[in-house]
This record gives C-alpha cells, sequence and structure tokens, in this order.
C-alpha cells in the first residue's frame, strides 16, 4: 500500500498509457461499453493529475507521452481525415479543393489524387456530396500532409498528427505564460492539455480544432501585451483555421474603448483598424482560391449545418419535438434560421453588458457567448467542445469539462446499426451539464455577494 501510495503518479501515467494505446489501436467507434470504460477510467487518472500538485516538468512529460501514443494510429471515432487528405492532394494537383466535388470524380471514374476511391469510401458519401468547408490554413495542414505523404493514407495521418501535437506545445507555451501573466497558477494549462477528450478528440481523431486555439491563446497573448496589431493577425489565423473564432469579434469592443470604467474614444480608431486587419488579412489567406464559384459553393456547404444536419443537439431537440405538435415534419428549416439570429442578440448583449476590458473577463465572455451557441446549435459534434475548455481555463467556469466527460454519451449512437441517436442519453448529456452550470453560476454569484470576488486585481488594465 505504502509503494503504490508513494508512486500513484507513475503507476497511473503507465496505466494512462496502456488504456491510450488500446484506445488508439484497438477500440472501434462502434464499441460503445468499451469506449465507454476506458473513458471513465482515463477521466479518473485525468482528476488526479489535475487535482494532486505534480510539477509542472511531470505534467508536460504526460502532455506529450499521451499525445505520441496516437502518433502511428489511423483515427478510429471519426471519418473526417479522410476529407483532410483528400482536400490536400487536390490542391498538391493544382486543383482547388473548394470547386470539386468528391462523388463527381468517382462517379465518372477520372480519378484526381491517389487513393481516390479509399478516400472516398472513408469519408461516406455524405461528406464527398458537399464542398469543402475547410478555411486556408487548414487546408494548408492538409497540403503539407501530401507533400510528405502523397501515397499513403496513414503517412499523411501522421504528418497531420504531428502538426496537432507541435499547436499543442504551443498552446501550452503561451497559454501558460499567458496564466502567468494575470496572476493565475501557469499548471491550469493543464486542464485543457490532459484532458482525455482533447487528447483522444483532437489528436486522436485529427481534428484541427487545436491549431485554431493555438492562434487563438496566442493572439490573446498579444492582447494581453498590448500588441494588438500582431493580435489582430494572428487572430486572422485562427479564424483561417476554424471559422468560429468570428463569433468573438464583438467581444473586443470594450476592450479597446473601455479604460479604468471610462470610455476613451482616442482608441475607437485602433479598434477599427484592428477589425480591418482581421477581415483584410482572412481574405487575403482566401485570395489563393478565389474563383467565382468559391464563395457560393461555400456558403452552401457552410450553409448546412444550419438547414440539413441533426447531432447531439440540446435546446434544438426541444425546439423541434414542439415544432412537431404544430407542424410535423421540417423542424429544422425555421430553427435552422432562429438560433443563429438569437446567437446575435446574444452576442450583442455580452459585447455591451459585461466588462470585456481585462483577459479574464473578456475570455469569461467568450466562454458565455459560444456556450450559448453550442446550447442551441442543431449540430453539436463532440470536438467543438474543446474551445470551451480552453477558455474556462483562464475562468472560474468548469462545466465545458464535465461537458467533455459526458458527451461520450452521444458516441451511443455509432454503437446502433443503421447509425441512430438515442434521445435519453443526448437528455442525459445535457442534465449533467446544465446541472453543473447552474450549480457553478450560484457558486461564483453567491462569492461575488459575499465580497470575495474570484477574480483578483490582474496586472493588465485595456489599453
Amino acid at each position: 500500500m505504502y509503494f503504490l501510495k508513494k508512486h500513484a503518479t507513475l503507476i497511473l501515467g503507465v496505466l494512462s498509457s496502456i488504456m491510450y494505446f488500446f484506445f488508439a489501436y484497438q477500440v472501434e467507434r462502434t464499441q460503445f461499453n468499451s469506449i465507454l470504460v476506458l473513458w471513465v477510467l482515463l477521466f479518473f487518472s485525468y482528476y488526479y493529475f489535475i487535482k494532486n500538485t505534480l510539477s509542472f516538468r511531470h505534467l508536460v512529460v504526460f502532455t506529450v507521452l499521451f499525445r505520441v501514443i496516437f502518433l502511428l494510429a489511423i483515427p478510429n471515432l471519426s471519418q473526417d481525415f479522410y476529407r483532410f487528405i483528400w482536400d490536400g492532394r487536390m490542391i498538391y494537383e493544382g486543383l482547388n479543393p473548394y470547386l470539386y466535388l468528391p462523388e463527381n470524380f468517382i462517379t465518372s471514374g477520372k480519378l484526381p489524387i491517389p487513393q481516390a476511391e479509399e478516400l472516398y469510401k472513408g469519408m461516406g458519401t455524405m461528406n464527398g456530396s458537399h464542398y469543402t468547408n475547410y478555411p486556408p490554413i487548414n487546408q494548408l495542414c492538409f497540403f503539407i500532409a501530401s507533400i510528405i505523404s502523397n501515397k499513403s493514407i496513414l503517412g499523411a495521418a501522421i504528418v497531420m498528427r504531428s502538426l496537432i501535437i507541435f499547436a499543442d506545445i504551443g498552446i501550452l507555451y503561451f497559454g501558460s505564460k499567458l496564466l502567468k501573466n494575470i496572476n493565475k497558477n501557469k499548471n491550469l494549462i493543464f486542464i485543457y492539455l490532459l484532458n482525455p477528450f482533447i487528447i483522444i478528440e483532437l489528436t486522436g481523431n485529427l481534428h484541427f480544432e487545436t491549431v485554431m486555439l493555438f492562434f487563438l491563446i496566442w493572439s490573446l497573448y498579444f492582447l494581453q501585451k498590448r500588441k494588438w496589431v500582431l493580435a489582430a493577425i494572428v487572430f486572422a489565423l485562427s479564424i483561417s483555421v476554424k471559422l468560429i473564432p468570428l463569433i468573438f469579434l464583438p467581444l473586443f469592443l470594450k476592450w479597446f474603448l473601455i479604460h479604468k470604467d471610462k470610455i476613451v474614444w482616442k482608441n475607437f480608431k485602433k479598434l477599427i483598424t484592428f477589425y480591418l486587419i482581421i477581415i483584410v488579412f482572412t481574405l487575403v489567406l482566401f485570395l489563393p482560391f478565389f474563383s467565382k464559384t468559391l464563395i457560393s459553393n461555400y456558403a452552401n456547404s457552410v450553409g448546412l449545418w444550419f438547414r440539413n444536419f441533426e447531432f447531439n443537439a440540446s435546446f434544438y431537440y426541444l425546439f423541434r419535438e414542439i415544432g412537431y405538435l404544430f407542424r410535423g415534419y421540417n423542424e429544422i428549416a425555421v430553427i435552422g434560421k432562429i438560433t443563429p439570429l438569437l446567437t446575435i442578440v446574444f452576442l450583442l448583449i455580452v459585447t455591451f453588458f459585461k466588462k470585456n476590458n481585462s483577459i479574464r473577463s473578456l475570455t469569461n465572455s467568450m466562454l458565455i457567448a459560444l456556450s450559448f451557441y453550442y446550447f442551441t446549435t442543431t449540430t453539436m459534434h463532440p470536438w467543438y467542445i474543446a474551445t470551451l475548455i480552453i477558455l474556462s481555463v483562464f475562468t472560474n467556469y468548469r462545466y465545458p469539462v464535465i461537458w467533455s466527460f459526458v458527451v461520450i454519451l452521444s458516441y451511443q449512437a455509432y454503437a446502433n446499426t443503421p447509425w441512430k441517436e438515442n434521445l435519453w442519453f443526448v437528455f442525459l448529456e445535457y442534465l449533467i451539464v446544465y446541472g453543473f452550470l447552474i450549480y457553478e453560476v450560484k457558486k461564483n454569484h453567491s462569492k461575488n455577494m459575499s465580497g470575495k470576488n474570484c477574480y483578483e486585481k490582474e496586472k493588465e488594465s485595456g489599453l
């Protein structure tokens, strides 16, 4: 017993490594029971790592080790990486991936890239029948994989996974520095980095939220250092990996205009310049792919998320059931148009009624705004939660971590043949998430009311 207690960290590190190995190389997404058992055990180890005062160096070792275990694995919980490889090889062959449907090449028999049929089969007919919606920096990552490994799917996966691991190391570097700069424990960054959900969904399944978040955290680091021009450029890079940071743009209003609770109108020019740099730089990154049909194809592909796709939704499923009582069909055509408008209204409320003039208040507003969008969206893929987790590190909220644990319930859908969601599992997932969210809101509110403000005085005070 003494040996176990003394060497608990090492033992859990070894056991976690073994479990990650099984997750990477032995488990299929249809094996829900096996996935669930491994998931629970890995989160138990994660809880131990976070709650015990381990050294920064030890936590870094585990961060890298757990990711490297996945290096030679083909993703087993997602098919999206096949489309990533397809797009990268299209660029390698001099073809614009935004202009062509994979299914058209397959049906015509004109195969433009190596392993085209295997890649199309892997991505699935639904993915292959839509235009790509991955922004240019994301496409650059795919292209790099095609340059290094143009004829091996595993080789391309290894290259993309290496890029994702390097991005996480970047998050470690800038995230820990940013935490230190705002007087928070730099070890808090491991709430994100050692989370099994992050390791499995992003590193394991090759979702490029990691690269997006690297640029986002780097941008916030520059912003905190008052290097707002660099912050704008790097923020544009984040948008050019995934579009989701666009939702944060209004929140920078008070960062520039409010100083010591007073409006500083002379900073209005800086605010406009900040936005212009982001917009122009993002558009410039799209220029290599520009054509007359790019905008319509891209808009149509992005619009599918609001018009056609439904998965693991929260309030949308509730609204859909209510709609069925009155209309009886195709509720997404109506609700899918309303929920983005609600998000815009909520975003404006957060923009004008929250402080947003320090990193803590800004990340808190980002967390709130994005959570609202995810709570009302029609499609909530598990890897979307990654952004909430990294933002929560800079706040006093941890409900995204709880969500990352219970989101595994959504994978029960893949255990069914054919694929089908069990709404009782979805209900249980969100019952736990909302329950913990309400608990945290009440807890933080009571602290504020009792004078024990959870936000210590920060070093930075806006511009």
